[in-house]
């Protein structure tokens, strides 16, 4: 296949109406009959970057191999698709405004007046023909197919830009080789209990006025809309029954793939973007899609885990994290069942001003099987972290630090077992007589974007036989995982905290950064300078957060003791009748498709 084809998922009613799982969803449906596939997310706000946002503001930041700082959004595309994507993967307005004031100061526009038509929408179109030539994959081969995801809704001020620059190229690639999937809210008030069109009859009507003709229209609601819904939707929005697509509610994330393929949402794409491909049949990597969702109907087990956070108001902010543990948890078939604390609801000003949530918080900690502490930044809630992993110490509470979390660590452990009271960091007291934890000499504190120690980075195992994230990891001489952080261990206290039992099993490349810690004598205490989650995958989960769960499960020692390999039952390949089964659905519903020269290979 030659020419690139493009696919825009835009939205409208509300934000938040599910455009980033559609666009992972429709992605994961391309691949599965042999595409390759690569997406780029749209942002409208003008911030260069995620990288100094409130996890409040837009959730957590997720970090890229190359270091960029982007939406969570792309998070779910690696995820879904298992692709690596890249910081230009995330365009921004400030990321196109600054191009162009950069391209106007060289003298680039000839002395021309500089203007949003067509200099600023010129610029979109050509990032996104850049960018979608980019490889993801792990053949490094040119993409097929580029899924975009519009940020916000239509008809908000700040992305008017980014419309008018997709209306002008879907005729710079031609129409044979762009299509615009809508995603739209169908409420269902209490007080009727029936399903309303009209706010989605208005956000089409809005988007073919701004010259944008939706070929799919997905209704997002609580329940399966009606047929009369699906029929009144097609009537108002000039479009054929069969191109208004359902997803309502579902347990999990993972059936979403599937209700679009039950919906011949690939038959159409294939034909509606003249996509050549050969026996139209799905490999073996759908199958293992339904697999996974019927794992997360119907566990055999379940395991509870706390998360003791700073930002747990909002699951958003620690969405990698939680979905680090949902995918270990699918894997092992159990339910995970995460709560989430306030860490300053675990200290004592918690305990003289609203002792009732004091003691809530502590319950949910002394009743969970494993503890998470996550990364964060700032003093805020620092000593009830510091108070949880002194409980998992004691109490023999398999732990996992997972940046911050680390720091925690080695701070608990500096004022507990060493007896040094006053241990610290230096970004929650600069004055500590013992600081444990350290900025890093590169780290530039006059300007907060980008500065960080970001993106991947490799770790040396330096002990090796008794490590157990060495054995997890399959036993490698070294693993590469993203980092995230300012501060590090001090490596003048590490010779004091090994004397100890704290042995730091993972150093950076010149030996200097402390990148892996575990504890002597416990089931699982375990502390990672990097952000594990990021490179965590449905069917492939995170050693670390695997650790945690097997450890909280009591099966850890077995795991080990087997290899570290999963039993047969355990493996998403498991039942051969269900995936001749879901072949012939797929089979179906592509339908007969015709012969080309240029064939998509889908063994």
């Amino acid at each position: 296949m030659e020419d690139m084809k493009y696919i825009l998922v835009s939205g409208g009613v509300i934000s938040g109406v599910g455009k980033g799982v559609i666009t992972s969803s429709i992605g994961t449906l391309l691949k599965s009959i042999g595409l390759t596939v690569t997406a780029i997310k749209v942002d409208p706000y003008l911030n260069i970057d995620a990288g100094t946002f409130s996890p409040y503001e837009h959730g957590e930041v997720f970090v890229l191999d190359d270091g960029g700082e982007v939406d969570l959004d792309l998070g779910n595309y690696e995820r879904f698709m298992d692709v690596t994507l890249h910081r230009d993967n995330n365009i921004t307005t400030g990321k196109i405004y600054q191009h162009v004031i950069e391209k106007e100061r060289r003298g680039d526009y000839l002395g021309k007046t500089v203007q949003v038509v067509p200099h600023v929408t010129d610029a979109i179109q050509d990032w996104v023909e850049r960018v979608a030539q980019i490889a993801v994959g792990k053949d490094n081969s040119r993409p097929d197919v580029c899924v975009i995801e519009l940020g916000g809704t239509i008809g908000d001020i700040e992305g008017m830009p980014f419309i008018e620059a997709f209306r002008q190229f879907q005729f710079r690639v031609g129409p044979q080789n762009f299509s615009n999937i809508h995603v739209s809210l169908v409420p269902q008030p209490n007080s009727t209990g029936e399903q309303k069109t009209k706010p989605t009859q208005h956000s089409v009507r809005q988007l073919r006025g701004l010259g944008l003709t939706p070929d799919l229209i997905v209704c997002r609601s609580q329940l399966p809309i009606a047929e009369y819904v699906r029929t009144k939707i097609s009537n108002f929005c000039h479009v054929k029954p069969d191109q208004v697509v359902a997803v309502h509610d579902v347990a999990s994330i993972y059936r979403v793939p599937l209700l679009l393929e039950q919906q011949s949402v690939l038959k159409f794409l294939v034909k509606r973007l003249s996509i050549p491909i050969a026996t139209p049949r799905t490999p073996h990597y759908l199958y293992k899609w339904k697999n996974l969702a019927d794992r997360f109907d119907a566990p055999q087990s379940e395991v509870q885990v706390v998360l003791v956070g700073k930002y747990t108001k909002l699951e958003d902010s620690y969405i990698s994290v939680i979905k680090a543990l949902r995918h270990a948890a699918l894997t092992t078939r159990n339910r995970l069942v995460l709560q989430r604390v306030e860490a300053d609801d675990l200290e004592d000003e918690c305990y003289k001003n609203t002792p009732t949530k004091y003691h809530e918080a502590w319950k949910i900690v002394c009743g969970a099987n494993g503890m998470i502490v996550p990364g964060g930044f700032g003093s805020r809630g620092t000593e009830g972290k510091i108070l949880a992993a002194k409980y998992a110490r004691e109490r023999k509470i398999p732990y996992l630090g997972v940046c911050l979390g680390m720091q925690i660590a080695v701070i608990e452990f500096a004022r507990n077992v060493l007896g040094w009271k006053d241990g610290n960091s230096t970004e929650f007291n600069p004055s500590t007589t013992h600081p444990m934890i350290i900025e890093m000499p590169e780290h530039n504190p006059g300007q907060m974007g980008g500065t960080m120690r970001l993106g991947k980075r490799k770790t040396l195992f330096k002990t090796k036989k008794e490590s157990v994230l060495w054995k997890l990891y399959g036993r490698k001489d070294f693993v590469e995982e993203r980092h995230r952080h300012r501060y590090e261990v001090n490596p003048d206290y590490v010779k004091d905290l090994e004397a100890q039992g704290m042995r730091f099993v993972g150093h950076s490349t010149d030996g200097q950064r402390m990148e892996i810690m575990e504890l002597q004598d416990h089931p699982y205490y375990v502390a990672v300078q990097c952000h594990p989650e990021y490179l965590t995958r449905p069917m492939s989960p995170s050693p670390p957060y695997l650790g945690l769960i097997l450890a909280s499960c009591n099966r850890l020692q077995n795991f080990i003791a087997r290899g570290c390999q999963l039993s047969p039952r355990a493996s998403y390949d498991y039942g051969s009748d269900s995936e001749e089964l879901l072949d012939d659905e797929v089979t179906q519903a592509l339908g007969s498709q015709p012969q080309s020269d240029a064939v998509i290979d889908t063994a």
